[in-house]
């Protein structure tokens, strides 16, 4: 058959509703401002880890939705989660990704978070504990005390990590949200308390989705010259891609021949608690965030989709907190050895949605992605992905394959 004329190539291709996207859902500014409000701003994040937080006063800041959040311990050794946004005029409190409150900066005094606008400042519950002439400028019709930072929803769960959700109400609980998909590994994640021993984090030029998508479809391993040399046998093929409520995907496991690599070892002397030796699990939690856990390190992906053809994503390498000094080097040199130095997934990955990114830029023509390949279920079945659109159908009331319509449940989701 010749190639396509435009009509042709446009055409709804002959699969299941259900079984392919319009290209429009990676590329529409109208769209990504949409995920934002009825997705990002109401889900469960995973902002980072407990470790990062090691002593009262420590904090990190991240943003959700657009919305600026800093995440700081308190002397109670308590993790909580406010805007970053002070209640007076609006301005960015902290500018810094991390650091310390305990010892005072030029604007601020210690033990507080001070706005340096104003210089209002407030304790780690988020009180507001100073205001500046308070009494001078205001009388009797506004204090202190009513004006504390704007708190939110964070748990600390799943082997340390640290979850917030801008929404008051959320649907669910963190544990309704997502604890059924971290079955498989709770046990091993909560042995021992993990430690972050990498971070980096990079902007893709690629819609969020396209990112998450290359973590849960295994197609294209046939990319993967060291997926290929170490994984490709029967057990691999028979992995599971198991769905879950809410739109998450877990990867089943099976073990990696890492030895038949030229250079590489087995991993299974330092293989995570209650697993047996060189596993390889993989959750990908709805809308956007991934842990991969490859026998001696886990690697934990959060993206913050910063427009329609552009994510940052922060990337952490994890091991046990308790690790010796060799021990902590040989992780460092596993993670490494599979996610390079800057931690950006497999390196044939960021080909694949740059290339992703390049064509589906705003502006672009809409063009169908297929998602229809059915193997029971098994490592090479897209199930994730359709399992994925129909979620994301259903927050954003648009049907993936017509985003202009509204949204409707598919056969291929019901199966």
């Amino acid at each position: 058959m010749p190639a396509r004329n435009h009509n042709q190539w446009s055409e709804a291709p002959s699969l299941k509703t259900g079984e392919w996207v319009d290209s429009r859902i990676y590329s529409e500014q109208e769209i990504f401002e949409e995920e934002n409000e009825k997705i990002f701003k109401h889900v469960w994040v995973p902002v980072c880890h407990e470790s990062e937080l090691p002593k009262p006063y420590d904090f990190r800041t991240a943003s959700i939705g657009r919305e600026p959040i800093i995440i700081c311990r308190g002397p109670d050794n308590e993790v909580r989660a406010f805007l970053n946004v002070c209640p007076h005029r609006g301005m960015l409190i902290e500018r810094r990704p991390s650091g310390s409150f305990l010892e005072g900066q030029p604007s601020g005094n210690p033990k507080r978070i001070t706005c340096m606008f104003h210089a209002w400042q407030f304790d780690m519950k988020g009180n507001c504990v100073y205001v500046a002439r308070e009494k001078e400028g205001y009388q009797d019709r506004l204090c202190k005390e009513n004006v504390g930072l704007r708190r939110l929803r964070c748990e600390v769960k799943f082997g340390g990590f640290v979850w917030v959700n801008l929404d008051d109400n959320p649907a669910q609980s963190l544990e309704e949200w997502c604890g059924k998909p971290f079955e498989c590994l709770r046990k091993t994640l909560d042995a021992e308390p993990l430690e972050v021993f990498h971070y980096h984090k990079a902007i893709v030029d690629t819609n969020y989705k396209l990112w998450h998508d290359t973590n849960s479809e295994f197609y294209h391993d046939f990319m993967h010259y060291h997926n290929r040399v170490t994984g490709f046998n029967d057990a691999y093929f028979a992995r599971k891609n198991e769905a879950f409520d809410n739109g998450h995907v877990v990867v089943g496991t099976f073990e990696v021949n890492y030895e038949n690599y030229e250079g590489f070892e087995s991993r299974a002397e330092l293989s995570f608690p209650y697993l047996p030796p060189n596993q390889w699990y993989m959750i990908d939690l709805f809308p956007g965030f991934n842990f991969n856990l490859r026998g001696s390190a886990l690697r934990c992906d959060i993206v913050t989709p910063l427009g329609p053809d552009k994510v940052m994503i922060e990337f952490r390498g994890l091991g046990l907190k308790k690790d010796t000094p060799e021990e902590r080097m040989t992780r460092i040199n596993h993670h490494n050895s599979i996610w390079g130095p800057f931690g950006r997934n497999l390196h044939e990955d960021l080909i694949g949605v740059a290339g992703q990114g390049a064509t589906m830029r705003p502006g672009t023509e809409p063009r169908n992605i297929l998602h229809g390949r059915h193997e029971n279920e098994t490592i090479h079945d897209e199930i994730g992905m359709r399992h994925y659109y129909d979620v994301w159908g259903r927050w954003m009331n648009r049907t993936p394959s017509e985003p202009d319509k509204p949204y409707t449940a598919t056969a291929v989701a019901a199966e």
